[in-house]
């Protein structure tokens, strides 16, 4: 059985996977151990995109058989994806950025992983956020 660091570890690999046949490779390797998992792409306005982001986590969440669509699922999702965001916000404030979002899930264990470069013209900084939240069991 897998714990919460466990499956932490989980979204920041995935999180940082270069292509998305590494991605889907590692989502294999991940079933393999019974941790689900998602990712998907994000990027552009940070601060003006929140809202955005968090539903595309959720959205891959469900479509991957993170989760399933129902209000405590979607909500665990989308709060760890907030807290991921609050702790990348305050370098993207007025900036672009490009990269992925990562959910995770084994059994009650859900992270939510952000990873991205920010920055303006070349001038980029990278970024790393987490969020964890439990649920019950399925």
């Amino acid at each position: 059985m897998y714990g919460s660091i466990d499956v932490a570890k989980a979204a920041v690999r995935l999180a940082i996977t270069g292509s998305r046949q590494s991605e889907e490779q590692l989502i294999g390797t991940l079933m393999e151990k019974r941790i689900h998992g998602a990712a998907v792409d994000i990027g552009g306005d940070v601060v003006n995109s929140i809202h955005l982001i968090i539903e595309r986590a959720v959205i891959a969440s469900r479509r991957h058989g993170v989760t399933r669509e129902n209000h405590v699922q979607d909500g665990a999702v989308a709060g760890a994806a907030r807290e991921a965001l609050m702790q990348v916000i305050q370098k993207a404030t007025g900036l672009n950025g490009g990269g992925k979002i990562a959910v995770c899930r084994h059994k009650e264990h859900l992270s939510v992983c952000v990873f991205m470069s920010i920055g303006l013209m070349h001038l980029n900084d990278v970024v790393i956020g987490l969020g964890h939240r439990s649920l019950p069991s399925d």
